[in-house]
């Protein structure tokens, strides 16, 4: 697949995001849905290692947080996508809590490219543990890819 996203006649697989519903409450910083056309990816969830398998910092979530978002976007553009084809997020943390510090690292990574958007929809899950104990934090994605 093409480093960049290229949609034929130029349409984005991301149809709508669906961020206000009647009767409601607005969801905080995502979309309740999101609907696409084309193919979907399921990106396996990322954490804070470099491209040396190196853990990037330890014991602070935004920082890994970065980290996570900057590999999951290095596989977006091998898929020849970016972050407006990103349907949904799910976040796996072992503190709750500190979802604001995951909102604003992740803002900082898609907001200037989503314009008005939404952000894709989203779910935090509280977690015992991950995979290995220095991890704070770990994201998959679901990402409507162009193409037959």
């Amino acid at each position: 697949m093409s480093p960049t996203a290229s949609y034929p006649g130029d349409v984005v697989p991301i149809v709508d995001r669906l961020a206000s519903v009647p009767d409601l409450a607005p969801g905080p910083g995502f979309a309740h849905a999101v609907t696409i056309t084309g193919k979907l990816a399921f990106v396996s969830g990322q954490v804070a290692l470099d491209s040396d398998g190196q853990l990037v910092g330890p014991g602070d979530l935004a920082a890994q947080t970065a980290q996570a978002l900057r590999n999951l976007h290095r596989i977006l553009g091998a898929l020849g996508a970016d972050w407006p084809d990103v349907a949904r997020f799910t976040w796996y943390v072992l503190d709750a809590s500190s979802v604001q510090v995951i909102r604003d690292v992740r803002d900082e990574f898609i907001r200037g490219s989503l314009g008005s958007q939404p952000n894709p929809a989203s779910t935090l899950v509280q977690v015992a543990a991950l995979f290995r104990p220095e991890f704070l934090v770990e994201v998959d994605a679901v990402v409507a890819v162009g193409g037959q």
